[in-house]
């Protein structure tokens, strides 16, 4: 197995416990694949004003019980992966994310997520 591809399935399983961990509503799985500093953000309006959430957030939204969906179909997309930094696409029932990831001493963190409701 070469660096790359270990790489790919570490972002691959970063992935799985976002969207996984949202939909079950499971906290450890959340906490788990995000960084500390992630910053999470939507567009609200055409002007491109964004809400952003932040990790602690996202825990609290997990917590009350997430996406409270059983077995997503979802499809995660590696688009790139550069030394430490990395990026990828989730494509769940409900949303479009776009992730930026970067690899820490504890493995491969989501750091940044540009996302949609999916029409």
């Amino acid at each position: 197995m070469t660096d790359q591809t270990a790489d790919s399935e570490q972002i691959r399983a970063a992935a799985a416990d976002y969207i996984e961990g949202w939909y079950s509503g499971d906290v450890a799985r959340m906490d788990r694949c995000l960084h500390e500093d992630l910053a999470k953000r939507i567009p609200t309006s055409e002007s491109g004003d964004l809400r952003t959430v932040t990790k602690a957030r996202m825990l609290e939204l997990t917590a009350g019980g997430g996406g409270d969906m059983a077995d997503p179909e979802y499809e995660t997309v590696v688009f790139q992966v550069s030394a430490d930094i990395a990026a990828a696409r989730v494509t769940s029932p409900e949303y479009v994310d776009l992730l930026q990831l970067a690899r820490t001493t504890d493995g491969w963190k989501i750091v940044n997520i540009l996302f949609r409701n999916r029409p």
